[in-house]
């Protein structure tokens, strides 16, 4: 439901116009140094309104700890992060209670409650949740050192050129999706399991977790099935388990194998579009036309990359403790 991990389990709450959203990571070794100026950083490549085409809905998102903290010290204990909401309309949301929007949870979580979700906003099911994800993230993180995880837009409307997608956006005055892509440089070999939980399960797990992602592909992905084998694999160079190429994208039979891995996702467009549509209205039962109010992204992509690093470093950080790579009581 709203857990994930095994020795670094995360637990998310809260909702889009509720007081706040958080999470709870409990697992974290005792004696990791952390402060809120560790989360600067990441919480500001995630926030919107200081880059074209995201909402103009700001948000301090500093988080407020209510335990697993002492000293500035993780404590071993559970680890309690807040982030305020305080820039919220729920107005906007009132207006179109009865008319699901096309491409939202609207409907199904209708369905799913009974009508008693928090339909502001989105509610629990908002993108305003991945402040969370991205909070667990830095701790991720620091407990994973010198592995380095970067994540990139690939391109925005099917344009390598940001710009170039983002005006194509504009100009139509509608939403539009990218690819992003992630890199883990510094990973022993062996991580992961076989079948259910080998490394591209467990991470392609946490990355649906992320709103708007329709699709992943880890190394040469769906383009292998157009290759030939001999093509397709990659050879080892040394005991290292170096290889020439990475077609594999750092990952063979469910296990990292020492090489840097590479995995990519698909964002869709955002579904808030200021573009007409049509949907149903449950209280007159017919499908009626109807825009979407409210501040939104024009492409959810822009903000993606640095929760994709979040998500991806919770993955790794547990199956890192799985192995004891990390230990579970960080020395001075």
């Amino acid at each position: 439901m709203n857990n994930f991990g095994t020795l670094f389990k995360v637990q998310i709450f809260g909702e889009s116009h509720g007081a706040c959203v958080g999470i709870v990571v409990d697992g974290c070794p005792a004696g990791l140094p952390l402060l809120q100026a560790d989360f600067v950083t990441d919480m500001e490549r995630r926030k919107g309104g200081k880059q074209k085409g995201t909402t103009p809905r700001q948000e301090d998102d500093m988080p407020i700890f209510k335990s697993g903290l002492f000293n500035d010290t993780t404590t071993g204990a559970p680890i309690t992060m807040l982030f305020e909401n305080n820039n919220t309309r729920s107005g906007d949301y009132e207006k179109q209670r009865s008319v699901p929007r096309p491409g939202h949870s609207d409907f199904t979580a209708h369905h799913k409650f009974g009508g008693f979700e928090d339909y502001r906003g989105g509610g629990h099911f908002s993108g305003r949740l991945t402040a969370a994800l991205v909070g667990a993230g830095v701790i991720a993180k620091k407990l994973l050192n010198k592995v380095e995880i970067v994540a990139h837009i690939v391109s925005i409307g099917g344009e390598s050129d940001i710009e170039k997608g983002l005006q194509k956006a504009i100009d139509q005055k509608d939403s539009v999706g990218g690819i992003v892509e992630c890199t883990v440089k510094g990973l022993p070999i062996g991580l992961g399991e076989h079948f259910f939980d080998s490394v591209e399960s467990l991470i392609s797990h946490a990355v649906f977790a992320i709103p708007a992602i329709r699709g992943i592909e880890f190394g040469k992905g769906f383009a292998a099935a157009n290759m030939f084998g001999v093509d397709h694999n990659d050879p080892i160079i040394d005991g290292s388990g170096k290889t020439k190429t990475n077609h594999a994208g750092g990952v063979v039979g469910g296990y990292t194998n020492g090489n840097d891995l590479v995995f990519r996702i698909a964002v869709k467009p955002t579904s808030s579009t200021p573009k007409d549509q049509t949907t149903w209205n449950w209280e007159t039962n017919e499908q009626e036309n109807f825009s979407v109010k409210g501040r939104h992204d024009l492409c959810i992509a822009l903000r993606v990359p640095v929760v994709l690093e979040a998500v991806t470093a919770i993955v790794l950080a547990d199956l890192m403790l799985l192995e004891q790579h990390i230990p579970r009581i960080i020395k001075k």
